[in-house]
């Protein structure tokens, strides 16, 4: 037996258990959040992936690119290539967050991605965010997929998928968000996720106001930008809607499957990344119309129906909110509404609780926990900070409690919306479950 086969043999991963693996990597770095693509950079090298062997999307965005990750997953499926789709957060499971043909990775699958992540590091220490993105590729090079569609978690210039160069851009609407890293305005935010621009590769922006900023690196570094309203755009129409680009104009189109206006502007983004392709990989109408009536997404207003219902959005910063409120009004119910809500400190929590006012006739504020969770009475303070108003308060030490409380106080024909924060959405979702 070779030295090589010798090692191979003996070697032993760190863990055996997904669960084991995932507790570890988010306590080894020290640091929940650290941007940055040094680190990310130099262990992909070492693990000798090299140069894509398939094509790459990259999806950034405050608001929008996970809908837009699902739209494109479900077109290309649709028009026959096997798809590799990277996101995060996830709601029940972190084999959701790597997907190959629309089929979450094993634990399995994992587990050997994570060792040899482990072992090709070289002591270089990572994030949580980093050992997955890492994971993911490794994966998807084993998978021989045909394209990899990616969501970039946090801005885009130093997130660490953006060490894979995208053969298309998408960066969906813009707001503020995570302002201690990506900066205090739309202009600074924009900047950064125009950050996964390549210079001679097609970019897109489906924000109908995108940043001066945004616009002006594409031009700097030469990537051709198209822009909702004048490169691209859309329409209702009595059967549907209608989008057109630089080429091609398709008519009467079925309205995504999912909820809310908001989704056709998403849409509408994705196929002018898909037109973008066009020429490497050219997708048909009727794969269009397929992908869009069989998209899915958990936790963008999924329903849940009963004697109660409830509604699970993952809204959490005040664009989303703001959209969440107008597709609520959008679906009245003839009960009560009950907002059950937990957040995370840095968002503007008072500017979400103000454009949610007067919308409830309860609240049910949850405590969150980790260094970046609020208590339920910091949430309160912020609720009477915003105008409060006449509905009834109540306050929970955690998800669970909050949830057997609000089934216990629902009558039939009230409606429960969960909003706040991936980590409230996902808490209820498990307990739904």
């Amino acid at each position: 037996m070779s030295t090589a086969s010798i090692a191979a043999a003996s070697h032993r991963p760190r863990f055996s258990r997904l669960a084991d693996w995932l507790a570890w990597q988010e306590s080894s770095h020290g640091t929940e959040i650290e941007l940055g693509l040094e680190r990310c950079r130099a262990v992909y090298e070492h693990m000798g992936l090299g140069k894509p062997p398939y094509l790459v999307i990259s999806v950034a965005g405050t608001n929008g690119k996970g809908s837009s990750v699902a739209l494109l997953d479900a077109i290309l499926s649709a028009a026959g290539c096997r798809v590799g789709r990277y996101t995060s957060p996830h709601l029940l499971r972190y084999n959701e967050r790597i997907q190959i043909a629309g089929v979450p990775a094993g634990d399995e699958e994992i587990c050997a991605a994570f060792d040899f992540v482990d072992r090709h590091r070289g002591g270089v220490s990572l994030t949580y965010f980093e050992f997955g993105t890492l994971a993911a590729f490794y994966i998807f090079n084993r998978a021989a997929i045909d394209i990899a569609v990616l969501e970039v978690g946090l801005g885009g210039r130093l997130d660490a998928v953006n060490i894979l160069d995208a053969d298309v851009a998408l960066v969906a609407t813009i707001d503020i968000d995570h302002v201690e890293w990506l900066g205090p305005d739309r202009e600074s935010i924009g900047r950064e996720k125009a950050g996964i621009f390549r210079a001679g590769r097609p970019a897109v922006c489906s924000d109908p106001d995108p940043p001066a900023s945004l616009v002006q690196y594409a031009g700097q570094i030469g990537a051709p930008l198209s822009l909702c309203g004048r490169d691209y755009g859309w329409g209702k129409t009595a059967a549907g809607w209608t989008w057109w680009g630089r080429d091609q104009r398709l008519v009467d189109l079925p309205p995504p499957r999912l909820h809310g206006e908001f989704q056709l502007q998403n849409a509408a983004g994705v196929l002018a990344a898909l037109e973008a392709l066009r020429d490497r990989r050219p997708v048909s109408r009727a794969a269009i119309e397929q992908g869009l009536r069989h998209v899915s997404l958990d936790g963008r207003f999924q329903v849940f129906h009963g004697p109660v219902t409830w509604i699970l959005d993952v809204a959490h910063n005040p664009q989303s909110v703001r959209v969440l409120a107008d597709t609520l009004a959008l679906h009245p119910c003839a009960g009560r509404t009950h907002f059950l809500v937990g957040m995370l400190r840095d968002k503007d929590i008072r500017g979400m609780f103000q454009i949610m006012a007067g919308r409830a006739a309860h609240w049910h504020l949850l405590t969150l926990p980790g260094r970046r969770g609020t208590t339920a009475g910091y949430l309160y303070e912020q609720w009477l900070a915003a105008g409060g108003g006449n509905a009834a308060v109540s306050l929970y030490d955690d998800v669970e409690a909050a949830y057997m409380w609000v089934r216990q106080l629902a009558s039939p024909g009230d409606r429960v919306l969960v909003f706040g924060s991936f980590l409230t959405v996902a808490g209820v979702a498990k307990l739904i479950e």
